[in-house]
């Protein structure tokens, strides 16, 4: 079965959200290749961060969804609160400060530096959760 490999992240800067990232995940310091600053992940998947170099117009932000352990979560969690970063229990700002325990596990929504919507969340979510939606 294919599996992803890597893909594009849009940003103003790309070392910076790179760096934002791989802080919280403590990943390892993303590397350059090419226009890129790679961030590479545990599963094998990169982030490739990429300057949105083209004058008067602007990318969309979009979100990614990192699916963690409940360890790992903890981490994440007291990083960005360490930061004092907002967060949210949905991606929609709503719940501000709180995380979700959708389908018996947690998830938290953040903004990159670039208006990223960026998840983690424990547990993939279930059909039937999804069906609800």
């Amino acid at each position: 079965m294919p599996s992803l490999d890597h893909t594009i992240v849009h940003s103003t800067d790309r070392f910076a959200s790179a760096r934002f990232m791989a802080g919280l995940l403590d990943a390892p310091e993303p590397k350059a290749f090419g226009p890129f600053a790679v961030l590479k992940l545990d599963n094998g998947v990169a982030l490739d961060y990429a300057e949105h170099v083209t004058e008067g117009q602007r990318f969309v932000p979009t979100h990614y969804a990192f699916l963690v352990t409940e360890d790992e979560f903890d981490a994440i969690l007291g990083r960005i609160q360490a930061q004092d970063l907002p967060y949210w229990a949905g991606p929609r700002h709503h719940q501000p400060q709180t995380v979700n325990r959708l389908d018996g596990g947690r998830g938290v929504y953040i903004d990159d530096p670039d208006g990223h919507s960026m998840e983690f969340l424990t547990r993939t979510y279930s059909d039937e959760l999804l069906a609800g939606f």
